[in-house]
């Protein structure tokens, strides 16, 4: 292949392309949309990806809410229409039966799913908020982003300390945020009693399963304010890594039904919301938009090195007196054949840099465009490089084998013949 390193060669190859500027830059479109497709499309379904893992950060993904309702069904004697409640050795009796399951984090509420909210106050000024009885474990389950202070610990949850963790907006109202006031140590009245404030928490993005809103106190403080006793208003169960979560929730409904006499058809008794198959439709959903982009950019990219063959037959057909010429003087087929590949792979490697440069440059806008506001799921798109050059090496292939084409009439066109052309 030493007709790569001689200059007359990229001459040939330059004065080729120049007298045909306009037929080679609509080739080129496309390959190069084909690569801009690629490249545009698997990093916008990247930067979808990286949005939703930073909006779920901390948050377990392999998690099911259960809460009870009423029954629909009589049975074993008991009417339909009885209210269900959870309770606190339930936990155990989960545990125990259904190892599938790694741990359970109880957790109840007030002014959350339609209730009431709970008067908070402190210097005369009085708001409704959300209240939470929680465990240390509810952490694990959505992890609060802290800009004060700790989380509630077992010392809280044993010792039924009035201590409590507030949202950033009960923070702003309450507290001088302007000045960066410290709250913590300060007291604020919840239910009419004093709670110390032990920690405040931000939320990323609102309407998701946490709101700034909202306080956390401990579980067993917030049971004795409401003489709940063991009652729980919802768990949440976090399944193991090899857990099939849409089988676990059936089974933690089943073995409920059992221990409270309820009937096994009763679809009612026991809601629950499983967030570990949404979010496992979602990621699918992301894994199949990049898949899809890498058979669309493929396909879009073989269109087009198939245009740039066509594009090379007719020119081949236009030079077939140049050919014979230099056939005549004594130039071997080899040299022709070399001659119109190589302006096929440099066609084709021309344009693919400039699909994937204009591609880069697009995903940096709509990176700039996205950075900083937290409404739609979309941050830092990133291409895969070795993607990109798998792409760029299918189609220097492609280009070698469908400038075969061309290449093959080029040397067939005998001298004699060719220098009759007019």
């Amino acid at each position: 292949m030493n007709i790569i390193f001689k200059i007359d060669t990229w001459q040939e190859i330059y004065h080729s392309l120049r007298n045909n500027k306009l037929r080679t830059f609509l080739t080129m479109i496309g390959v190069g949309w084909g690569m801009f497709l690629f490249v545009s499309l698997l990093g916008a379904a990247k930067g979808m990806q990286n949005g939703f893992d930073k909006a779920f950060a901390g948050t377990a993904t392999n998690s099911i809410f259960l809460w009870a309702q009423n029954t629909t069904i009589p049975y074993d004697g008991f009417p339909k229409g009885r209210k269900m409640d959870l309770h606190l050795p339930d936990i155990q009796v989960l545990e125990k039966k259904i190892p599938e399951i790694d741990f359970i984090s109880p957790q109840t509420s007030r002014g959350n799913f339609g209730s009431a909210g709970v008067q908070f106050s402190k210097d005369g000024k009085n708001a409704t908020y959300t209240l939470n009885g929680d465990y240390p474990v509810g952490n694990k389950i959505s992890e609060k982003t802290l800009i004060y202070g700790r989380y509630i610990n077992d010392a809280d949850i044993s010792g039924n300390k009035k201590v409590a963790v507030i949202g950033e907006e009960i923070y702003k109202n309450f507290f001088d945020a302007k000045k960066n006031e410290n709250p913590i140590g300060k007291t604020i009245t919840i239910k009419g009693s004093f709670f110390n404030v032990i920690g405040v928490f931000r939320v990323k993005r609102q309407g998701g399963m946490m709101s700034d809103n909202a306080a956390y106190i401990p579980f067993t403080t917030f049971t004795k304010m409401y003489n709940d006793g063991d009652k729980v208003g919802y768990f949440a169960i976090v399944g193991k890594s090899n857990a099939n979560l849409k089988t676990l929730e059936d089974t933690v409904k089943d073995v409920l039904k059992a221990k409270y006499n309820v009937s096994p058809d009763d679809s009612n008794a026991f809601g629950s919301f499983n967030f570990g198959t949404m979010f496992s439709k979602l990621t699918g959903f992301l894994t199949g938009m990049q898949l899809l982009t890498i058979i669309v950019g493929t396909l879009t990219i073989l269109a087009g090195v198939i245009a740039i063959s066509n594009i090379l037959l007719i020119t081949v057909k236009e030079r077939t007196k140049e050919i014979g010429i230099r056939r005549a003087l004594g130039a071997k087929p080899a040299e022709v054949r070399n001659q119109i590949l190589l302006e096929s792979v440099v066609i084709t490697i021309t344009s693919g840099l400039l699909g994937f440069i204009f591609g880069i440059f697009l995903l940096m806008i709509l990176n700039n465009l996205t950075a900083g506001q937290d409404k739609f799921p979309f941050y830092n798109p990133t291409v895969n490089y070795g993607q990109v050059f798998a792409a760029m090496g299918v189609m220097v292939l492609l280009g070698l084998v469908i400038g075969m084409i061309p290449a093959q009439r080029a040397v067939k066109i005998r001298p004699i013949e060719a220098l009759r052309t007019e």
